[in-house]
């Protein structure tokens, strides 16, 4: 691809409004037409033409952003970040082929990480030379993590791991596992957790994937057969690995793809314009029925922009967000739950003469909807965030 390979970055912290000029027009100039949902000329992107598309927004000043320059991050704060994001989903983008990389193992490894991890692992994230997964759900544990039962035991200067991840995103395609695992029994609870590192072409783990309802193998189940891995794999210290994995949910759940309400923003543009351009769904968008419903998700994306806007000012006053990321995590996913059943419900009436921005549109809403039946499962159920939220939040007794 040709991207401009060395941009001109403003800096923000004398030019914020040139920042977000500069992210939006390099953005709008170099993103291809092919990337865009929107576009008559969509298509499915490579991994590598996703991986390329990735590190020239890091060159660009766009990834990375908050990560210290030490590690090959920009330094600067999540306002900045923020600011970005909104750029970022204003257009109709494919998602990150590194998410897990950029957003959980990155974090996490700045957090608990020794030097020479933070060394080795930060820079090759941020320049898309290796991708990460994560190992946290189970077969029998889902979403409850006190219930994980994969085992690592301490042999000398190793460590031997059993055990079976399910609903790994990424599994196939990751160098490096961040791998959640369990030194006692099940019994210990939120004792005795330790995370690792683990380089996914290490003996005995196999990966399987697992064919979801919209047709792509994206998750696998990961098997951990005798696999050993050196102690310097180890993230973190032994019965760290709970406090470890809440931070690393509390950031999933709070701050992670700010873009989000932008995004919803950007599909309902797209699902709307692409009404417009046929004369039977255009007289069905002014029903009112229609109206109302794409009121409502207006209302509900205004609020999340407003929630994650206030989140990030709580974190830039030195406020932990905690807890109150499962409020974030509730509210989007459910929100664009709902929006794609109604996308779904206006796409499903385009037929073989409608427009072909209509026809564009089915296939994207159609492939949307499938797959946010899973946004109210993954980085925790809506079950766990309201458990989380009546519990934590507002202590509410256990035996209501």
């Amino acid at each position: 691809m040709d991207f401009h390979s060395n941009p001109i970055i403003p800096d923000p912290a004398t030019a914020p409004d040139a920042y977000r000029t500069h992210a939006r027009e390099w953005l709008k100039n170099n993103l291809p037409s092919y990337m865009r949902s929107d576009s008559l000329d969509y298509r499915t992107p490579t991994l590598a033409e996703s991986s390329d598309w990735e590190a020239a927004m890091y060159r660009a000043g766009l990834a990375g952003m908050t990560w210290p320059k030490t590690y090959g991050g920009h330094g600067l704060s999540l306002r900045e970040h923020l600011a970005v994001n909104k750029e970022i989903g204003a257009l109709p983008m494919p998602e990150s082929v590194s998410s897990i990389g950029k957003e959980l193992a990155g974090p996490i490894i700045m957090t608990v990480g020794t030097e020479a991890q933070k060394q080795s692992f930060l820079p090759a994230i941020l320049e898309m030379r290796e991708y990460w997964c994560q190992g946290f759900s189970e077969p029998d544990a889902g979403s409850d993590l006190v219930r994980l039962r994969t085992r690592a035991v301490q042999e000398g200067d190793n460590w031997r791991i059993n055990g079976q991840k399910i609903w790994t995103s990424g599994a196939a395609k990751a160098h490096y596992c961040l791998l959640l695992t369990r030194t006692g029994t099940v019994a210990d609870k939120h004792r005795g957790l330790l995370m690792f590192a683990v380089p996914m072409n290490t003996p005995g783990i196999r990966v399987v994937p697992i064919r979801s309802i919209d047709n792509k193998e994206s998750f696998a189940e990961v098997f951990f057969d005798d696999v050993v891995v050196p102690d310097s794999a180890r993230l973190g210290a032994p019965d760290e690995g709970w406090s470890a994995a809440i931070r690393v949910l509390s950031i999933e759940r709070a701050t992670n793809r700010m873009y989000r309400a932008w995004r919803f923003e950007c599909e309902l543009r797209q699902l709307i314009q692409a009404c417009q351009s046929d004369a039977q769904l255009s007289r069905r968008l002014q029903e009112s029925y229609y109206q109302r419903r794409i009121g409502q998700l207006v209302c509900e994306i205004d609020a999340l922009k407003g929630l994650v806007e206030r989140s990030v000012e709580q974190l830039m006053n030195g406020e932990a967000i905690g807890a109150r990321g499962s409020l974030t995590k509730l509210f989007w996913s459910e929100c664009h739950q709902a929006f794609m059943a109604l996308a779904q419900e206006i796409v499903s009436q385009v037929g073989p003469t409608s427009s072909p921005l209509a026809q564009r549109a089915r296939k994207h809403f159609t492939t949307a909807y499938l797959f946010s039946h899973a946004e109210t499962i993954y980085a925790g159920t809506t079950e766990v965030q309201l458990d989380i939220i009546a519990q934590r939040i507002m202590q509410l007794p256990k035996d209501i």
